[in-house]
């Protein structure tokens, strides 16, 4: 039996790393209390189920009476002979702030006088034990998209999953709010026909018809999704073949409203009809329009 005790920072990404640990084969439990574990683990190992040999505890440890427990809990399951080991993830402060911010939750830590920067700071203080005991870190401060932790998590722990296919994340972006920093591969399509130029096409976006008519009626339109797809069929089982698990193709415009979201939408279908795992996202699409 091989567990993972996912514990960490909170908006590092320790509910994410569970989910993705349960895709990758791993039978997950949320927030179980240290003291729970070794008994949880005799019932797992009493049971002889199978689905029960790999598993993914998270375990959201803030006071520091908690971590006599959970190192307890550790132990306790490495005498059963259980390959136990704690993960933990963390991240800058700006990056964790920025995260609640996007999500406007309350960090569990932020109350009475003390701001969101105060809280992160004090749990990075309480959790020093518990990362001293870390057997695997990860600092997901730069993981600007899910993709990118699950990639990771695969790698160092995804062995004799069937979770091996490549998975593709197609996003469209608009140039003049940056470049998407996950980005593996960025394809430029500001050459294609422009329809916020269009008084009746502006207030649309990409996945419209309006705009989609406008712009497949010009044949550099097919021209360009006829090459992409000898390219994407060129380069897919390549970066499969290489251990790839997450791709990330980001296509921009202008404005990330139209031209981009509609050749986003175009090849996640192209890709989908290949038989590769694709989802399909649109950074710009729902900007206010200037």
């Amino acid at each position: 039996m091989r567990t993972i005790i996912i514990s960490g920072l909170s908006g590092a990404g320790k509910s994410k790393a569970g989910e993705f640990l349960e895709d990758a084969g791993f039978y997950t439990i949320d927030n179980m209390p240290a003291a729970l574990m070794p008994r949880f683990a005799e019932l797992c190992i009493s049971g002889g189920n199978r689905n029960y040999d790999r598993v993914a505890l998270v375990s959201d440890i803030r006071g520091g009476k908690n971590f006599d427990e959970l190192f307890t809990a550790l132990d306790a399951m490495k005498e059963m002979g259980i390959d136990c080991k704690l993960l933990f993830l963390e991240a800058s402060t700006p990056a964790i702030i920025q995260r609640y911010k996007e999500t406007r939750r309350n960090h569990p830590l932020a109350v009475g006088n003390l701001s969101l920067s105060q809280a992160v700071e004090r749990e990075k203080e309480l959790l020093c034990p518990v990362r001293a005991q870390a057997d695997y870190i990860i600092d997901s401060t730069n993981f600007s998209t899910n993709a990118k932790l699950r990639s990771v998590l695969l790698q160092m722990f995804g062995e004799g999953t069937s979770q091996q296919h490549l998975n593709v994340n197609v996003q469209s972006f608009g140039y003049k709010y940056g470049l998407p920093l996950e980005a593996d591969l960025v394809l430029d399509v500001r050459f294609l026909p422009n329809p916020f130029y269009k008084a009746e096409l502006r207030q649309h976006n990409g996945l419209e018809e309006p705009v989609k008519t406008y712009l497949f009626r010009h044949e550099e339109t097919t021209t360009f999704l006829n090459k992409m797809e000898d390219m994407i069929r060129f380069l897919l089982p390549l970066y499969e073949e290489e251990g790839k698990s997450n791709l990330v193709i980001a296509i921009g415009c202008t404005g990330g409203q139209h031209r981009s979201v509609a050749m986003s939408h175009a090849i996640a279908k192209q890709i989908r009809t290949i038989g590769y795992q694709v989802s399909e996202s649109h950074r710009d699409m729902t900007r206010e329009r200037k």
